[in-house]
């Protein structure tokens, strides 16, 4: 079967949670079906990296999008019309020609979207499709409201309406939909939400497997440093649960490390804190820490920080909201903070409690080898897309 793969980002490097998504989904799939993929980019692409993809794919079309056009759009959007600016971002007349023309030429059989900011392009077509939700993305933009600064919350206010009502109204256009856990199932608003198929995540276990290398941090945090979600935890945790810590423990060293770090994460950085940036390898950072830290209290979604760090057998602390995403049991295969010092309190005795250590070590790898590979959630839409 052909399918087209259409993304909002060009898949690689893997930096960002769609990315990341994309990229593994495209080469389990690529097993099976004959892949054509568009990539939606708002940056340039290199050579290199559009070569990694066509190992996988029979035709791979970058189709940039320019900031001055996407800035000039989105005013207009805002001040003329009730469309959703997450999807007037990613559309452009000029890349729905480039689309059709695509479809007219190769025929798929079946078309992906990964994302409400793509559906737009195809969603008429009567060509069999699938719609990847991902997140609730509107429930994430509506919790961010909560910490936006003053100047941003009515904008924040005015985009979850209309997203809400986009990721409504697109379900009918679509034969199957899938999206990333059952709790961000449940905050998609349609009277048949039910019948959105959930599609985890998975792990490169042939990238994120143990090395027996010496400790350099305590702690560490990762991801994409200019995610706000991830921002905001990373404060939170030097300015909040931290100071507790050091209290008790003032050698605690702390690792951030991520892409793209926002000028508040930079800002972190001291003797007892590192904060990298872009790394080539993460998995040397997971192998030479001791503990995960990840105080989320705000996004959607599934963190694939935690399932890397679970299978390099690092015990994990997280939130509720996180951990209700993932289904891991509490003091069994992770640990759950709901306060700065309640996070502080576990810290401290996992760095000092070998028993409970290795308990919630073991429990959690064992949990993420079971439940989450590439292989077996993939299949789960692969069957979607071969039975549709």
């Amino acid at each position: 079967m052909k399918v087209l793969v259409l993304l909002s980002r060009f898949p690689y490097p893997l930096e960002k949670g769609d990315k990341l998504r994309g990229f593994h989904q495209i080469k389990e799939l690529s097993k099976q079906h004959e892949i054509v993929l568009i990539a939606l980019s708002d940056q340039s692409v290199s050579n290199e990296n559009i070569v990694i993809l066509k190992k996988y794919c029979s035709r791979v079309e970058v189709i940039r999008l320019y900031k001055t056009k996407i800035f000039l759009r989105l005013i207009y959007k805002l001040l003329f019309s009730k469309e959703s600016l997450q999807v007037s971002y990613f559309y452009s007349k000029s890349a729905q020609k480039k689309i059709n023309s695509i479809i007219e030429t190769e025929k798929p059989n079946h078309i992906y979207c990964q994302l409400v900011r793509v559906s737009e392009y195809v969603k008429n077509y009567s060509i069999k499709k699938t719609l990847d939700y991902m997140d609730a993305l509107a429930r994430g933009m509506e919790r961010r409201v909560e910490t936006a600064p003053f100047y941003i919350k009515p904008f924040f206010k005015i985009e979850t309406t209309r997203l809400k009502r986009y990721e409504h109204d697109i379900f009918n256009y679509f034969e199957n939909k899938t999206i990333i856990t059952k709790q961000d199932k449940e905050l998609i608003v349609h009277i048949k939400n039910d019948n959105i198929v959930v599609v985890p995540n998975g792990v490169s276990y042939d990238t994120f497997k143990i090395k027996e290398v010496e400790n350099k941090f305590d702690l560490i945090f990762t991801g994409n440093m200019s995610y706000p979600p991830n921002v905001e935890a990373a404060v939170y945790l030097v300015k909040e649960i931290m100071p507790i810590v050091w209290r008790t423990k003032p050698d605690t060293k702390l690792a951030i490390v991520g892409a793209n770090p926002d000028v508040r994460i930079s800002l972190l950085k001291s003797k007892q804190i590192e904060v990298t940036g872009w790394v080539n390898d993460i998995s040397d950072y997971y192998s030479a820490s001791k503990v995960f830290v990840a105080p989320m209290f705000i996004g959607t979604g599934l963190q694939n920080k935690l399932l890397e760090a679970m299978a390099m057998k690092l015990p994990c602390i997280t939130s509720e909201l996180v951990n209700n995403a993932l289904g891991a049991k509490n003091d069994y295969e992770i640990l759950i903070g709901k306060s700065a010092q309640d996070f502080s309190e576990k810290i401290l005795t996992l760095l000092k409690d070998n028993e409970l250590y290795n308990r919630i070590s073991e429990n959690g790898y064992n949990f993420v080898k079971q439940n989450y590979t590439w292989e077996d959630n993939t299949e789960i839409l692969n069957q979607l897309i071969t039975k549709n």
